[in-house]
């Protein structure tokens, strides 16, 4: 199979930090010095057969890869169009795909001879996921978590808490991740012996690039599956996406196959009026935010706008650069989803399959159901489930009075 231009971009990135024009270290010399470092580690471990080796064994003994995917028979008769299929990283151990990363990451500051770990977290997965590896590798680990956020998904804190991690609220701007996120890199730049472990496919080079390296394991199991499964690569693969890493994840594994339509589903929110919605492909501009050239949505004054979503974790105004360069290209195509979408997929899911998918998810979810009845029987669609919705029990039975 030729390889695609996308692929080629990828790849290209390693070493230029850019996807097309998108990415690149906009940081301050200090933290340069810090990023080049890991640049390359990356490059030098990436490939190593025993460092692969080690994360081959995590993979398999301690997430519980390869996750498998399902065919939603009772949904899809529901519907009565395409047949829908479930990646069900949402049995990862501790529910969600953000562990893919976190090991490798974890991985990576062993070798480099770091001890303490930083991170940042929205709903609270990839903040258990970095708590989760620092325990298993004995290292410290400090989230950042905006204080809206701690609110809304408190079992998520209550488990890092419970493994050793230091939770500090995020207490400026809007309080949710986009705060996290500058907190972490403003405890990174102060703290150098620290390993930032960036939980999307956001940020400086080579961030973006690390990111899409670790969770690319989706999609070469799910690419691999449906062959074995279906008897051929899917006609669609959806995504949520806020930043973008469980996205790219499963896109990675399909990006050559021209056939398949790559859709990212993100958070439209309420509305798509300003500051009711973090939809930063429908209505971002390129803009240079943490460090690096991506889509971002601004207010009046060119600045970064206050975001909304239901969903803590897609709660973020820009996205990665990858996904705006596969939107410039075409190559992936990106919808918002509304609200009151996602929480009705949430419930139809789990009553027609008895599975409860988190709520990030269900944007990915809603899209599926939309799309479905308009395909013919024989089409096959791919969600990704990137995550478990234990942690949106409370929010849900207050919106259904369960």
């Amino acid at each position: 199979m030729a390889m695609s231009e996308s692929s080629k971009t990828c790849e290209q990135a390693l070493e230029t930090g850019y996807f097309g024009p998108y990415g690149g270290q906009f940081v301050d010399e200090s933290l340069k010095k810090v990023l080049d470092e890991l640049t390359a580690a990356f490059l030098k471990y990436k490939d190593d057969p025993e460092f692969n080796a080690e994360l081959a064994e995590l993979f398999n003994h301690y997430c519980g890869r390869p996750t498998p995917i399902f065919h939603c028979r009772n949904l899809s008769e529901k519907l009565g169009g395409a047949q829908i299929y479930l990646k069900r990283e949402d049995l990862n151990h501790l529910g969600a795909h953000k562990l893919n990363n976190t090991l490798g990451q974890a991985l990576l500051a062993k070798r480099m001879g770091k001890t303490r770990l930083v991170a940042e977290t929205g709903a609270g997965s990839h903040g258990t996921a970095a708590a989760a590896t620092a325990a298993m590798f004995g290292m410290e680990c400090v989230v950042f978590m905006g204080e809206e956020d701690i609110k809304r998904q408190h079992p998520n804190v209550v488990r890092m808490k419970m493994m050793g991690t230091e939770v500090r609220a995020a207490m400026s701007g809007q309080r949710t991740l986009k705060e996290a996120v500058d907190e972490a890199l403003a405890y990174f730049v102060e703290n150098p012996d620290v390993f930032y472990v960036l939980g999307s496919a956001v940020g400086p080079h080579p961030y973006p690039s690390i990111v899409r390296h670790f969770q690319a394991v989706i999609g070469k199991e799910s690419r691999r599956q449906c062959i074995e499964q279906i008897g051929r690569v899917p006609d669609y693969a959806i995504a949520c996406i806020g930043g973008g890493s469980n996205a790219i994840g499963l896109f990675a594994g399909f990006l050559d196959d021209e056939e398949v339509t790559l859709i990212g589903a993100e958070p439209g929110g309420r509305s798509l009026d300003p500051g009711q919605h973090a939809a930063s492909m429908t209505l971002g501009v390129p803009t240079v935010c943490h460090g690096f050239k991506g889509y971002f949505l601004p207010d009046e004054n060119g600045d970064i706008a206050p975001v909304y979503s239901i969903s803590a974790g897609v709660d973020y105004p820009g996205v990665g650069p990858e996904h705006c360069q596969l939107k410039d290209t075409g190559r992936a195509q990106y919808v918002p989803v509304f609200d009151d979408e996602a929480v009705e997929a949430f419930m139809t899911l789990s009553r027609t399959e008895g599975i409860i998918p988190a709520l990030e998810s269900s944007h990915a979810l809603a899209h599926a159901i939309k799309i479905a009845p308009t395909l013919p029987k024989d089409k096959t669609i791919l969600v990704c489930l990137s995550g478990r919705g234990d942690k949106d029990l409370e929010l849900i039975m207050d919106l259904k009075n369960l």
